[in-house]
Protein backbone atom coordinates (compact mmCIF):
# COMPACT_ATOMS: atom_id res chain seq x y z
CA UNK A 1 0.00 0.00 0.00
CA UNK A 2 2.93 1.95 0.70
CA UNK A 3 3.98 2.26 -3.31
CA UNK A 4 1.03 4.01 -4.48
CA UNK A 5 0.16 7.45 -3.89
CA UNK A 6 -2.18 8.81 -5.87
CA UNK A 7 -5.87 8.27 -4.31
CA UNK A 8 -9.14 8.23 -5.01
CA UNK A 9 -12.76 9.37 -3.64
CA UNK A 10 -15.61 7.36 -2.12
CA UNK A 11 -17.47 9.20 -5.01
CA UNK A 12 -15.36 8.81 -8.10
CA UNK A 13 -14.79 4.85 -7.11
CA UNK A 14 -18.55 4.29 -6.81
CA UNK A 15 -19.22 6.24 -10.87
CA UNK A 16 -15.94 3.96 -11.87
CA UNK A 17 -17.74 0.56 -10.66
CA UNK A 18 -21.12 2.00 -11.98
CA UNK A 19 -19.61 2.65 -15.32
CA UNK A 20 -17.51 -0.40 -15.61
CA UNK A 21 -14.44 0.66 -15.26
CA UNK A 22 -12.72 -0.86 -12.74
CA UNK A 23 -10.45 -4.17 -13.85
CA UNK A 24 -10.50 -5.03 -10.54
CA UNK A 25 -9.05 -3.94 -6.43
CA UNK A 26 -6.50 -5.28 -4.13
CA UNK A 27 -7.29 -5.41 -0.29
CA UNK A 28 -4.36 -4.92 1.33
CA UNK A 29 -3.35 -5.48 4.52
CA UNK A 30 -1.29 -3.06 6.85
CA UNK A 31 -0.92 -2.25 10.49
CA UNK A 32 -4.02 -1.59 11.95
CA UNK A 33 -6.58 -2.29 9.13
CA UNK A 34 -6.90 -3.05 5.50
CA UNK A 35 -6.95 -0.74 2.63
CA UNK A 36 -7.96 -1.25 -0.52
CA UNK A 37 -6.15 -0.40 -4.45
CA UNK A 38 -8.38 0.01 -7.31
CA UNK A 39 -7.28 -0.78 -10.32
CA UNK A 40 -8.57 1.10 -13.46
CA UNK A 41 -7.48 1.55 -17.04
CA UNK A 42 -3.60 1.53 -16.79
CA UNK A 43 -3.98 3.49 -13.22
CA UNK A 44 -4.27 2.19 -9.94
CA UNK A 45 -5.02 3.89 -6.95
CA UNK A 46 -6.33 3.69 -3.04
CA UNK A 47 -9.07 4.57 -1.76
CA UNK A 48 -8.72 7.86 0.27
CA UNK A 49 -10.89 8.57 3.34
CA UNK A 50 -12.97 12.24 3.54
CA UNK A 51 -9.48 14.33 4.27
CA UNK A 52 -7.57 12.62 1.96
CA UNK A 53 -5.31 10.39 3.65
CA UNK A 54 -5.72 6.66 2.54
CA UNK A 55 -8.74 4.90 4.07
CA UNK A 56 -8.00 2.44 6.65
CA UNK A 57 -10.59 -0.05 7.33
CA UNK A 58 -10.54 -1.86 11.22
CA UNK A 59 -12.32 -4.43 10.37
CA UNK A 60 -11.84 -7.19 6.82
CA UNK A 61 -15.80 -7.18 7.00
CA UNK A 62 -16.65 -3.47 7.19
CA UNK A 63 -14.53 -2.91 3.91
CA UNK A 64 -16.05 -5.83 2.29
CA UNK A 65 -19.58 -5.00 3.14
CA UNK A 66 -18.66 -1.28 1.51
CA UNK A 67 -17.12 -2.53 -1.60
CA UNK A 68 -20.45 -5.50 -2.19
CA UNK A 69 -22.49 -2.68 -1.68
CA UNK A 70 -21.06 -0.41 -4.35
CA UNK A 71 -21.05 -3.72 -6.77
CA UNK A 72 -17.15 -4.57 -6.28
CA UNK A 73 -17.43 -8.35 -5.39
CA UNK A 74 -14.05 -9.91 -7.01
CA UNK A 75 -10.70 -8.77 -5.61
CA UNK A 76 -7.39 -10.22 -4.64
CA UNK A 77 -6.31 -9.93 -0.73
CA UNK A 78 -2.72 -9.25 0.25
CA UNK A 79 -2.62 -9.95 4.22
CA UNK A 80 1.57 -10.31 4.34
CA UNK A 81 1.26 -6.60 5.65
CA UNK A 82 -1.72 -6.72 8.05
CA UNK A 83 -0.73 -6.16 11.85
CA UNK A 84 -3.97 -6.01 14.46
CA UNK A 85 -4.20 -2.49 15.77
CA UNK A 86 -6.00 -1.57 18.95
CA UNK A 87 -9.39 -3.06 18.98
CA UNK A 88 -12.47 -0.84 18.18
CA UNK A 89 -13.83 -1.98 21.80
CA UNK A 90 -10.59 0.33 23.30
CA UNK A 91 -10.69 3.00 21.24
CA UNK A 92 -13.02 5.47 23.07
CA UNK A 93 -13.49 9.05 21.80
CA UNK A 94 -15.00 10.97 24.47
CA UNK A 95 -14.23 14.08 23.19
CA UNK A 96 -16.90 13.20 20.75
CA UNK A 97 -18.96 11.85 23.47
CA UNK A 98 -19.07 15.14 24.79
CA UNK A 99 -19.95 16.98 21.86
CA UNK A 100 -22.74 14.87 21.21
CA UNK A 101 -24.40 15.10 24.20
CA UNK A 102 -23.78 19.01 24.19
CA UNK A 103 -25.31 19.17 20.65
CA UNK A 104 -28.02 16.95 22.18
CA UNK A 105 -29.05 19.30 25.21
CA UNK A 106 -29.04 22.09 22.40
CA UNK A 107 -31.12 20.72 20.58
CA UNK A 108 -33.17 19.92 23.44
CA UNK A 109 -33.20 23.65 24.79
CA UNK A 110 -33.95 25.22 21.29
CA UNK A 111 -36.88 22.78 20.63
CA UNK A 112 -38.56 23.63 24.09
CA UNK A 113 -38.15 27.59 23.83
CA UNK A 114 -39.15 27.42 20.35
CA UNK A 115 -42.21 25.89 22.09
CA UNK A 116 -42.50 28.14 24.64
CA UNK A 117 -42.43 31.04 21.98
CA UNK A 118 -45.27 29.41 20.28
CA UNK A 119 -47.34 28.99 22.66
CA UNK A 120 -46.95 32.79 23.93
CA UNK A 121 -47.51 33.77 20.36
CA UNK A 122 -50.70 31.81 20.04
CA UNK A 123 -52.20 33.26 23.28
CA UNK A 124 -51.05 36.66 22.26
CA UNK A 125 -53.36 35.97 18.59
CA UNK A 126 -56.10 34.48 20.52
CA UNK A 127 -56.33 37.22 23.65
CA UNK A 128 -55.31 34.30 26.54
CA UNK A 129 -52.11 36.00 26.94
CA UNK A 130 -52.55 39.64 27.66
CA UNK A 131 -50.33 42.32 27.19
CA UNK A 132 -48.28 43.54 30.29
CA UNK A 133 -48.83 46.91 30.04
CA UNK A 134 -45.14 49.27 29.77
CA UNK A 135 -45.21 50.93 33.30
CA UNK A 136 -46.23 47.27 35.10
CA UNK A 137 -43.14 45.46 33.68
CA UNK A 138 -40.71 48.53 34.13
CA UNK A 139 -41.24 48.24 37.96
CA UNK A 140 -41.37 44.20 37.88
CA UNK A 141 -37.90 44.30 36.34
CA UNK A 142 -36.49 46.80 38.66
CA UNK A 143 -37.14 44.53 41.48
CA UNK A 144 -35.81 41.42 40.28
CA UNK A 145 -32.65 43.84 39.51
CA UNK A 146 -33.17 44.76 43.21
CA UNK A 147 -33.11 41.49 44.26
CA UNK A 148 -30.19 40.41 41.63
CA UNK A 149 -27.78 42.97 43.07
CA UNK A 150 -29.15 41.97 46.73
CA UNK A 151 -30.69 45.27 47.37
Amino acid sequence: MAMTVDTIDRTTLEHLVQAGAVKGASIVGQPGGWGVVVHYGLTERALAARRGAIRNFKKFETLVQYLKSIGLVKYQVDASGYEPGTPASDRKRTDAAERMKDAHAAVAYRNWLEGKVSAARAGMADGSNAPIPDAEWAAERAQWEREAHGA
